[in-house]
C-alpha cells in the first residue's frame, strides 16, 4: 500500500470513529445539558400524552444535544423509533415513508452501537446485561421491520439471528411469529435449506422451553408464541422433521385412544412414512399392537360400525380436522347408544376433543365426570382432568395458586390410579413429573397455612385441595 492509500485509510477510519462517537454523545458536563435536560422532559412528558407534534419538536433537540441522554439510558433513540413509527403510519407519500423507515432502522442501529462501544451503559453495567439490552432492542427492530416497515426478509433474519445471538435464551417472544413465517415461506419457495429450517425452529423452540419452564412472568406469552410458531410450521412439518418430532406430537393422541385401531392404524402409518425404522421401540409396539387385529376382521367390524353407528361419522370428522363437526356427530352417537360403558366411551372422546383440540376446559372436566358416572372404576377420565389442571396452572394466578392447582392434577392422577389399576403407569409418569412442583413450606408459613390444612385453587379449576409441601 502506498504512503497515500495509508493516509486516506487511516483518514476513513478515524471518520468512521468521530461519526460512532458523534452519534452517542451525551449532555453530561456539556454547556448544552441544561436545555437538553428540558428538551427530553418536555418531549417524555408529551409522548406520554400521546402530544406527537410536541414530542416530535422537542425530541429533535434532546436528540441533536445528546442523542445517548446522560448514557445511562436509551430514549432518544427508542422514543425516536416511536416516533417515526407514528410518522411512517400517517404518512401516504412513499417517498417520505421510506425516509421514516430509514430513520427507524437507523435509530435503531445508533442505539445497538453505542451499547456496543460503551458508551451506553444499562442499570447493571456488565458484559451480560449489555448484551441482553443489544438482543432486545434487534429483537424490537426485528419485530417493527417485519409488521411495520415491511423490510426484506434477510434484514428481518439478520436482524433476529442478532436477537438470539445476544440475548441467547432470553430473546423476546415477538420474534417467534414472524421468523417462523420466513422458515416456511423461504423453504418452500427453495431458499432456506431443510436443515437450515429444522436448526432455527429448535432454537426458537429451546428458547420457549427454557422461559416457560423458568420465566414466570412471561411464561404464557413464550406458550401462545410457541403455539403460534407451531401453527406456521405446521404447513411444512412433515417435509423437514424427522421421526422423533413425530413420535413425540402423535404418541399423546394414541395414548388418549387406546381402543381405537384406526387411531392406531394411523399413527403408526404416520410415523413410519416419516422416518421411524421397524427397529424403534415405539414402532415395534405399535406394530405389535395393530397385530392384534386380524386384516378381515377389522374390515367387518369397521363396515359394520360405519353402517350402524353415527360414531364412524364423528370419528372421520375427528380424522379431517373438523372438531365441531366431530363433536356434533359424537353427542348424537351418545344419545343413540343404550350401553352405558360404550356411552362412557364416546363421552371420554368428546372430552379429549374438548380439551386437547378446543381448549374447552370447564365443558371437557363436566363430559370427563359424566364418562366417569357412566363407568365405575375407570380411571382414564381422571388422568384426562389432571392433564387439563396441569396445563392450565400458569394461567391461575401468582406462584402459590399455580402450585395448588398442580396439587389439584396430583390428587386427580392418584385417584385415578386408585381406583382403576390399569392407569398407574401412566398416572406414576405424571406424578413424577410434578414432586418439584408442590408448594413451598415457606409460602405457605408466609400465609399462616400449615401441612393438611385444606385450600381453595383459584381460576377456573374451583377445586379444594389438602396442603402438601416440598
Amino acid at each position: 500500500m502506498s504512503f497515500l492509500s495509508k493516509i486516506f485509510a487511516f483518514t476513513i477510519l478515524i471518520g468512521g470513529s468521530i461519526s460512532a462517537i458523534a452519534q452517542c454523545e451525551t449532555w453530561i458536563g456539556k454547556s448544552i445539558q441544561t436545555d437538553a435536560e428540558t428538551a427530553h422532559s418536555i418531549y417524555r412528558q408529551a409522548l406520554k400524552s400521546n402530544d406527537f407534534p410536541v414530542a416530535l419538536e422537542y425530541w429533535k433537540i434532546a436528540y441533536k444535544h445528546a442523542p445517548a441522554a446522560d448514557g445511562k439510558r436509551d430514549y432518544h433513540y427508542t422514543d425516536g423509533v416511536e416516533l417515526h413509527k407514528y410518522l411512517f403510519s400517517q404518512e401516504t407519500d412513499p417517498t417520505k415513508k421510506e425516509e421514516y423507515a430509514a430513520t427507524v432502522i437507523r435509530l435503531y442501529d445508533e442505539a445497538i452501537s453505542c451499547y456496543q462501544n460503551k458508551v451506553l451503559s444499562p442499570k447493571a453495567d456488565t458484559d451480560e446485561a449489555r448484551n441482553q439490552r443489544i438482543g432486545y432492542l434487534y429483537g424490537r427492530k426485528a419485530y417493527d421491520m417485519f409488521y411495520t416497515l415491511n423490510s426484506s426478509y434477510e434484514a428481518n433474519k439478520e436482524a433476529m439471528d442478532n436477537c438470539i445471538k445476544y440475548a441467547g435464551d432470553n430473546a423476546e417472544y415477538i420474534i417467534f411469529d414472524p421468523y417462523s413465517r420466513i422458515i416456511v415461506w423461504e423453504f418452500k419457495e427453495g431458499i432456506m435449506a431443510k436443515e437450515k429450517a429444522v436448526s432455527l425452529y429448535k432454537k426458537l423452540t429451546q428458547i420457549a422451553e427454557y422461559n416457560i419452564a423458568n420465566n414466570e412472568a412471561l411464561a404464557e406469552g413464550y406458550e401462545q408464541a410457541q403455539a403460534s410458531m407451531d401453527g406456521n410450521i405446521l404447513q411444512i412439518e412433515r417435509d423437514i422433521f424427522d421421526c422423533e418430532y413425530f413420535k413425540e406430537k402423535y404418541i399423546p393422541e394414541y395414548e388418549d385412544n387406546r381402543d381405537d385401531p384406526q387411531v392406531l392404524k394411523r399413527v403408526l402409518v404416520t410415523l413410519k412414512s416419516q422416518g421411524c425404522l421397524e427397529t424403534d421401540p415405539v414402532v415395534i409396539k405399535l406394530s405389535a399392537e395393530w397385530a392384534k387385529y386380524a386384516v378381515a376382521e377389522n374390515e367387518r367390524i369397521q363396515a359394520e360400525f360405519e353402517a350402524n353407528n353415527p360414531a364412524a361419522a364423528a370419528k372421520a370428522a375427528y380424522d379431517e380436522g373438523n372438531y365441531n363437526e366431530a363433536l356434533a356427530k359424537y353427542k348424537v352417537a351418545i344419545d343413540e347408544e343404550t350401553d352405558n360403558s360404550k356411552k362412557a366411551t364416546l363421552l371420554f372422546a368428546v372430552a379429549s376433543i374438548e380439551f386437547r383440540k378446543l381448549s374447552q376446559y370447564n365443558q371437557a372436566r363436566s363430559t370427563a365426570l359424566q364418562a366417569a358416572r357412566l363407568r365405575p372404576n375407570w380411571g382414564r377420565p381422571y388422568i384426562l382432568i389432571g392433564d387439563m389442571y396441569g396445563k392450565t396452572a400458569r394461567s391461575c394466578g401468582d406462584s402459590w395458586n399455580q402450585r395448588l392447582a398442580i396439587l389439584a392434577a396430583i390428587d386427580k392422577y392418584s385417584y385415578a390410579k386408585s381406583i382403576d389399576g390399569s392407569v398407574t403407569g401412566e398416572a406414576n409418569d405424571r406424578l413424577s413429573n410434578y414432586n418439584g412442583s408442590l408448594p413451598a413450606k415457606s409460602d405457605g408459613f408466609m400465609r399462616g397455612v400449615s401441612e393438611g390444612q385444606t385450600a381453595s385453587v383459584g381460576c377456573w379449576i374451583g377445586e379444594t385441595v389438602k396442603l402438601r409441601f416440598q
